[in-house]
């Protein structure tokens, strides 16, 4: 009865397989084949394993990994510090030292529409602008804070500068959420992008609140850029 039995497939098979080997202009797959005949069948990926050339890699010495240890370890000694120095609101003129000087001051913003109301107690300047506006760090520095729920700032980025030998720290606040693009002691020049406008946190409409500390000691934003900026 077996043997009876694949005759009959033999014969039920066959000529679906002729018909794609043939000269038929409608080829017939094996996949076809099993649907037809009520089969399962399981066929290998047509793709083929790529040639490694010898020379596409390349092998990494003792000496090469631990120099890049080293290296990882003398950035992260580095965040550390000034992750350390930037626990309060405001710094020393000491951190000053631990920063390669700036360059140029420039504006947080290519453009805003007004300034927001000051009122007691508020220590920044709020420059009203559309949502998803960019934002620029003012100067070169390092990152010393980057939060995606900051006290009362929302989305928040924190910079330490070294201008003119003075601490200088610029705070940006109210960032649209997942607009972030810098972590803590990652460097940033001046003009880079590190988020956009938006409203998180305590906020009224969309704007940048901007603060800046000068050796730790609270000065007025947009007086601080009339004077910096050229």
């Amino acid at each position: 009865m077996a043997a009876v039995g694949g005759l009959i497939a033999t014969v039920a098979i066959a000529p679906a397989f002729a018909a794609s080997s043939g000269n038929s202009a409608e080829a017939v797959t094996l996949q076809q084949v099993a649907a037809e005949n009520k089969q399962s069948l399981v066929i290998a990926s047509e793709a083929t394993p790529a040639a490694l050339a010898r020379d596409s890699y390349s092998a990494t010495t003792p000496e090469e990994i631990q120099s890049k240890k080293d290296e990882d370890a003398a950035k992260a000694a580095a965040a550390a510090r000034i992750t350390a120095a930037s626990a309060a609101s405001v710094y020393s003129g000491s951190l000053a030292e631990t920063i390669a000087p700036a360059g140029s001051v420039v504006r947080p913003l290519p453009f805003f529409n007004h300034f927001g109301e000051p009122y007691p107690g508020h220590k920044g300047t709020d420059y009203m602008v559309d949502r998803y506006t960019p934002i620029n760090a003012i100067a070169d520095g390092v990152v010393v804070e980057s939060s995606e729920d900051g006290p009362g700032w929302g989305v928040y980025v924190k910079i330490a500068h070294n201008i003119g030998g003075n601490t200088v720290t610029s705070l940006y606040a109210h960032m649209s959420y997942g607009t972030r693009r810098v972590v803590v002691g990652d460097t940033v020049r001046a003009g880079q992008i590190i988020g956009q406008v938006g409203d998180t946190g305590r906020a009224f409409g969309t704007h940048l609140h901007l603060e800046i500390y000068v050796n730790g000691s609270w000065t007025n934003a947009e007086d601080f850029l009339v004077a910096n900026v050229r």
